[in-house]
């Protein structure tokens, strides 16, 4: 039998471990997401803490991470875009003070942000892991999908997020 100081100092490796591995890349992930990387860490730090309370490495921990960082950045964007538009109401038309490639590259991300808050959860966060870069095996895992299937599921939801944007927007993306 492992004495209890060796099971403490097993429970913090993994932890150790995994936090040091993806931290950096979850905190990238989510500041594309949200648009802003002080909050991006605060999501980041939070699913962390979650993951602290698990008490003991297993299989899937690392999927689990990314689902309550991504479900967690989500809510999020959903959160921002609901205060930005409570905000915008409230403000009188200003005059643009800023370069137009800026408003435009602005306009953009959020309309991207609009129709990913739209898609369903796996969807959105297939598309937005893809683009930060993950490979069909890393998102096979982080997901819980059959690796096999990952090109079409992804192929699907770039579909369905180009179907949307031209739904609102009337323009290809």
């Amino acid at each position: 039998m492992q004495p209890a100081e060796d099971i403490a100092s097993d429970t913090a490796g993994w932890f150790d471990a995994l936090f040091h591995a993806h931290y950096p890349r979850l905190v990238a992930m989510l500041a594309r997401l949200v648009g802003d990387r002080g909050q991006a860490e605060e999501i980041a730090a939070d699913a962390f803490s979650k993951l602290a309370e698990q008490h003991g490495a297993a299989d899937g921990l690392t999927r689990w991470l990314y689902r309550v960082a991504m479900n967690a950045g989500l809510d999020t964007l959903r959160s921002n875009a609901r205060r930005k538009r409570r905000e915008e109401a409230a403000q009188r038309p200003q005059a643009a003070a800023g370069a137009l490639d800026i408003l435009l590259a602005d306009e953009r991300r959020k309309r991207v942000e609009r129709v990913l808050s739209k898609m369903k959860a796996r969807d959105a966060q297939l598309l937005l892991l893809r683009a930060d870069g993950m490979r069909y095996r890393e998102l096979a895992l982080t997901l819980g999908m059959q690796p096999g299937s990952v090109g079409q599921i992804l192929a699907r939801a770039e579909h369905e997020f180009e179907r949307r944007y031209c739904a609102l927007y009337g323009e290809e993306i």
